[in-house]
């Protein structure tokens, strides 16, 4: 069962926002004491790893002109709710009768008492509208009036028919009480906090993941003498290897051990971790420094990822005739508060790698709330989302992937300006494109994406437009000299200038030996590739049949259709300024300018081949010098 996305209303702040996404991974961004970490606490109490406490409850506004007094304190909200769309596997379809997409909730009221429901049929039969209430010898009962025929006397079994039943005869769709199922089948989280100091609580997380697993595995049930000391051991061989990791993360330490402490009358109680420089002085870890904390809990998050992979690995190894009786992994949501807390520029971006390497496991999603810039610029904007307050009430700030310009960019202003602004990009991103304008800043991201497969944004690559190539090239020199990583692309024309600041012996000068890696000449004939016509200007690059078919989709021909010859033809001279022209003059949708003609060109593109091959070879080795 996989969590899409959740809705939360009465809890803390979050008086009622709604479609928080559940990505690969979502970034949840904002103000200090936004909702960040109500947020999540909400998602605990879906997910019914959470009970909800009184101060959860929301206060609810006094009506107007009432103000709070001693006698009339002010009132919470009656009911707390967070409801998630799920997203069912075959295994659980089936099981439960239930559809693809389902609608379930977890609500409290008064008493805190959490209640899971689902929506689905309303029965015309009152007493089917509760069934996980009912004993055994009622379930019976109705099945015997309603001449069912279970697979079996077992309550589930009993159960599944009852509710079979009530499908096909309900008058509509509410909120019925969810099965066990469906409670078991909950998203398991994996919180880890890093903005805790030391990181016991971090082992206590990952490997109270795996005991859980083997408290539920089959063959583990029934040997209740033995099965304790069987689920030590297998957490101490858990506990060899992440010791193993944080050693070889933490080479200034000569020993690591962790001692789980397991019993079935406490369940998993936790795993403090005892390190030392010399062998036999062992300390446990609050005694040593934060900064070896830090990466020590950093180690562990990391060895976390390789027990979600191998969760992987099993799961993909079950026969083929076992996956109708072997229930699929539940999905794992990672949960990440300020991971980058107390790290150095380079652990963050291992943090960053971290997440992506969990991200991309099928059965695992990724929540990171964050104030960090570089945790940000590494995802698409859709999968962030931004909290405020307004009246002392969370409310969310969210684009979508088919946002318009000037909605995005106003959309990351007030994200910048909740942050504070920082020269974190110019002093910290990986890597740099340096380019000559407008043209070339509003067309290479959509054209690095097509053919990449990534936005620039992810990639870590930072696009700068530097108003002309003279700028472009002062730009790709401050960052030679500070041994940045860049590249410098700009049209082949620009060996024209007057000043001759683009001739090989002047960009050696400034680049080295190797510029040839670092400064690249859209529409000059690049050595690695098979011959090839050279060209002036990146207009001139795409073909005259790439052209004429983003042409007849885009600027309709007044009279007749867009050739291939059209754009031949005006080859020769400044083609960018003549293939404007004639869209202008004979189209009623011409193109209001070289910037604008060009994004329309790469908007209308959905096949990387389209892109010149010189381009996809930048491309290429931007994304390499990035990585």
């Amino acid at each position: 069962m996989y969590l899409n996305s959740f809705s939360v209303s009465g809890f803390r702040s979050l008086t009622d926002v709604r479609e928080i996404p559940v990505r690969k991974p979502t970034i949840l961004a904002g103000h200090n004491d936004g909702g960040k970490s109500a947020l999540l606490d909400s998602l605990h109490f879906l997910t019914g790893s959470r009970k909800l406490k009184q101060d959860d409850r929301t206060f609810v506004a006094q009506p107007s002109g009432q103000g709070l007094t001693a006698a009339a304190p002010p009132q919470r909200c009656e009911e707390t709710t967070v409801v998630g769309e799920f997203q069912l596997d075959e295994w659980e379809q089936a099981e439960l009768e239930l559809p693809p997409l389902v609608r379930i909730r977890r609500r409290a009221g008064e008493d805190c008492v959490g209640r899971l429901e689902y929506w689905g049929s309303f029965p015309d039969d009152e007493r089917l509208r509760d069934l996980p209430s009912l004993l055994l010898p009622a379930l019976k009962a109705l099945v015997k009036e309603h001449g069912l025929e279970p697979a079996s006397g077992k309550k589930e079994d009993l159960q599944k028919a009852l509710r079979a039943y009530a499908r096909e005869h309900s008058a509509g769709e509410t909120w019925l009480p969810a099965p066990a199922l469906l409670d078991k089948r909950m998203p398991r989280l994996l919180p880890f906090d890093g903005k805790v100091a030391h990181p016991d609580a971090e082992i206590k997380s990952a490997l109270s993941g795996r005991f859980k697993q083997y408290m539920e595995d089959p063959q583990l049930k029934g040997k209740l003498s033995e099965l304790e000391d069987e689920v030590k051991n297998r957490l101490r061989t858990e506990a060899k290897s992440l010791c193993d990791h944080i050693q070889l993360r933490c080479p200034d330490l000569t020993d690591v051990y962790v001692d789980p402490d397991v019993s079935f009358e406490h369940g998993f109680r936790g795993a403090p971790l005892r390190v030392a420089r010399a062998a036999g002085e062992s300390v446990a870890l609050e005694g040593s420094g934060l900064g070896r904390s830090r990466r020590v809990a950093l180690a562990v998050w990391e060895w976390t990822s390789e027990l979600l992979a191998d969760e992987e690995e099993d799961q993909s190894a079950v026969p083929d005739e076992a996956q109708d009786v072997t229930p699929p992994a539940v999905q794992t949501i990672v949960i990440y508060d300020e991971p980058d807390t107390h790290l150095d520029y380079h652990h963050q971006r291992r943090v960053m790698q971290l997440i992506q390497d969990q991200s991309a496991l099928s059965h695992v999603a990724v929540i990171v709330a964050t104030h960090s810039l570089n945790l940000i610029d590494g995802v698409e904007i859709s999968d962030v989302v931004h909290l405020k307050l307004e009246k002392h009430r969370t409310v969310i700030e969210r684009i979508g992937s088919d946002a318009d310009g000037d909605e995005l960019e106003h959309h990351l202003w007030r994200i910048a300006a909740g942050l504070g602004l920082r020269n974190s990009v110019l002093l910290h991103e990986r890597c740099f494109m340096a380019v000559e304008g407008d043209t070339e800043q509003r067309a290479f991201p959509l054209l690095f994406k097509l053919c990449e497969r990534l936005s620039l944004q992810a990639a870590g690559i930072a696009l700068w437009a530097c108003f002309n190539n003279e700028g472009a090239l002062h730009l790709a020199r401050y960052l030679a000299e500070h041994d940045r990583s860049f590249m410098l692309v700009v049209d082949a024309d620009s060996r024209n200038l007057p000043k001759s600041i683009f001739k090989p012996v002047k960009l050696t000068q400034f680049f080295g030996p190797r510029v040839a890696d670092y400064v690249k000449f859209i529409g000059e004939p690049d050595p690695s590739l098979p011959g090839g016509e050279k060209f002036n200007e990146l207009e001139e690059a795409f073909t005259d049949e790439v052209w004429a078919r983003v042409a007849n989709k885009i600027w309709p021909r007044i009279e007749g259709i867009w050739a291939p010859v059209d754009f031949l033809q005006l080859r020769g001279g400044k083609f960018s300024d003549a293939v404007k022209q004639m869209l202008r003059e004979q189209s009623e949708s011409g193109p209001g300018g070289k910037p604008d003609m060009m994004y329309q060109l790469a908007s209308a593109l959905d096949d990387p081949q389209d892109v010149p091959e010189q381009l996809r070879l930048v491309f290429s080795q931007l994304r390499k010098l990035a990585a």
